[in-house]
């Protein structure tokens, strides 16, 4: 298990490393000079000070020059400084970063309990009407964009009955962005839960649970639910990164000031160390979210064993 772990990890390190080289290129194949775009709205600035400017970020060096800059800084746990403000690039994601977390957190909760709640009672009354309308409700969900079920959910909750604040950060303003990154992963998770409940309960042994006279709860519980866990935890991590993802968009939605609101103001502005800052962050979380649920793997179920 150990091997295991330092094997993933080297993998972890080796995928950081990539990510690097690819962000540092893309984010040069973006149209737009970010020194330009900071003095577009300064009549008096010529251009002696736009170079001047340029040199002392290094934007003036070559490509490959900039790259192992910034790996040097970030070998030594600086991400650098951001082109407008020069603010820390850490300490700026460090500070919205806890935002991100509480709003994939409570969107993850949304997630399991209601998609976990459909996938498993669908499962268990197959071929009722509430598997049909459980099944149904999940294709809309997988269906509909996240960010039009955070404008129909703003609408209604927010603009017309005036139940929820229309934005902001504060446990009132949490609800309505986590229900909006959350039901889309409900719906994913509610088929997949029906899926793998239904396979297990065609199994011999649940047959054999039921004729030791266990009680039905007991049955589903510790038979049915444990054994489907293992797919159901996969696309879980899964869900994970695709949360971090559409948080930039659920976001800016609703003006949660997360990272994934400053990383758009990051594009916008063309701030390539904050950008490449962002990235590398949640590259960082991915890659820990998906050793944690291999790790999982054996907990959930003793009988996998990672060779050495």
């Amino acid at each position: 298990m150990g091997a295991y772990i330092a094997r993933r990890a080297l993998a972890g390190l080796f995928t950081l490393w990539v990510v690097t080289i690819a962000v540092s290129l893309l984010i040069h194949l973006v149209p737009g000079d970010p020194v330009r775009i900071m003095y577009a709205q300064s009549q008096s600035t010529g251009p002696e000070q736009i170079e001047a400017k340029r040199r002392e970020l290094g934007l003036d060096q070559p490509i490959y020059i900039q790259y192992l800059n910034y790996m040097n800084n970030v070998l030594h746990g600086n991400l650098g400084k951001t082109i407008r403000g020069e603010q820390p690039v850490l300490d700026l994601l460090m500070l919205r970063l806890p935002n991100t977390i509480v709003l994939t957190a409570a969107a993850l909760l949304v997630a399991i309990v209601i998609g976990g709640g459909i996938g498993f009672f669908s499962a268990y009354f197959r071929g009722t009407w509430f598997d049909t309308l459980g099944m149904g409700v999940a294709i809309a969900g997988i269906a509909m964009p996240s960010f039009w079920l955070g404008l129909l959910l703003m609408f209604f909750f927010s603009v017309r009955l005036g139940w929820f604040p229309v934005g902001g950060t504060g446990l009132a303003s949490l609800i309505l962005p986590a229900l909006t990154l959350g039901l889309v992963s409900a719906a994913v998770l509610a088929r997949l839960t029906r899926s793998s409940m239904l396979d297990v309960l065609a199994q011999d042994y649940m047959r054999t649970a039921r004729a030791k006279g266990l009680a039905e709860p007991l049955v589903l519980a510790r038979h049915a639910l444990k054994n489907s866990l293992i797919p159901i935890i996969t696309m879980l991590g899964l869900q994970v990164a695709y949360m971090l993802g559409g948080a930039v968009v659920v976001e800016n939605v609703f003006a949660w000031n997360g990272v994934g609101r400053l990383a758009v103001q990051a594009i916008l502005q063309r701030d390539f160390p904050l950008i490449q800052g962002f990235v590398l962050l949640f590259a960082v979380i991915v890659i820990g979210v998906t050793l944690a649920v291999d790790i999982l793997y054996a907990v959930v179920d003793p009988r996998i064993r990672y060779e050495s």
